[in-house]
């Protein structure tokens, strides 16, 4: 599949990177069918099998399987690798499903508009077009139609300029998965590039509980604490960590939550989670000013 237009114009190439565990076949193949019916094509398309065998795919999909699960970071990070010869990178779940033709065509006029832009978050809602509140990226959640910069975006589907990859670094292998966008939100936004979260870009998506594993509950906290570590500056840390203890005391309902809970908060202080390198004070202004200041 590749990418054309017209005479003398410059041609922007989005790759396309899909991360599955195998237990989505038939998502997964309604989720390519959708990625090849785009008006304007992707240049690539990847699909990382993520510690698992992957079903027959079409013979335009590359495919990448990896021994064993490396996780939502180290996957991911497996595409990239294939895909650093993309000006943009789309993330997207393999449970997902673009409903429109022309989301593509919608990506590539972003980023031709704004040379800054470094991410963009879609809005995610289900097969009734209904979008939960914890999937909008910001405090006030009541419009999820409401665009426009952002701190943060979520998973399941994105898309990544390289050129800033190239600047701020890759997903933070350490991670494994919770928070990793908030990472790389964050060292984007540290460098100058725009985090944008536009509602008219949908991925349809199923509908998703709440509820919580202790896994979860461990890798959460341990990343929080990695977040810390690696980018606020040090009068910010023990603000931002007292604030999620707080909120997870009020929030998380049973023993054992909390118990796996503290157990990944005190995991968080004694492994590695990579260099640190605290964001700018013009970085937590700007933070602030876009509605999540980075203490909560």
């Amino acid at each position: 599949m590749g990418a054309s237009k017209g005479s003398g114009a410059a041609v922007v190439k989005l790759g396309v990177a899909i991360l599955t565990m195998g237990t989505r076949p038939k998502e997964l193949a309604d989720l390519l069918a959708s990625v090849a019916g785009q008006s304007v094509p992707a240049a690539r398309t990847v699909v990382v099998a993520n510690g698992c065998a992957l079903p027959d795919l079409p013979p335009w999909v590359e495919t990448v399987e990896l021994p064993e699960n490396l996780g939502v970071t180290g996957g991911r990070n497996a595409a990239l690798d294939r895909l650093r010869d993309m000006d943009l990178v789309l993330d997207l779940d393999d449970d997902g499903l673009l409903v429109a033709d022309d989301v593509f065509e919608k990506i590539t006029g972003l980023y031709e508009a704004d040379p800054r832009l470094g991410i963009v978050g879609f809005r995610i809602a289900d097969e009734t077009g209904l979008t939960q509140r914890r999937h909008v990226p910001r405090l006030r959640a009541g419009d999820p139609m409401r665009g426009g910069y952002v701190t943060g975006f979520l998973g399941g589907a994105h898309v990544l300029s390289t050129a800033m990859l190239t600047e701020v670094g890759d997903w933070p292998e350490s991670f494994f998965f919770a928070h990793e966008e908030t990472d790389m939100a964050w060292r984007a936004v540290n460098a100058g590039w725009k985090v944008l979260y536009e509602p008219d870009l949908l991925l349809q998506h199923p509908r998703t509980s709440p509820a919580r594993h202790s896994f979860f509950y461990r890798v959460n906290a341990r990343n929080r604490v990695f977040l810390a570590r690696r980018h606020l500056p040090a009068p910010l840390v023990p603000v931002y960590l007292s604030t999620w203890v707080a909120l997870t005391m009020a929030r998380t309902r049973t023993a054992a939550g909390l118990k796996a809970w503290f157990a990944g908060f005190a995991e968080g202080w004694r492994t590695p989670c990579g260099p640190r390198r605290p964001m700018r004070w013009h970085t937590v202004w700007e933070l602030t000013r876009l509605g999540r200041p980075p203490v909560i």
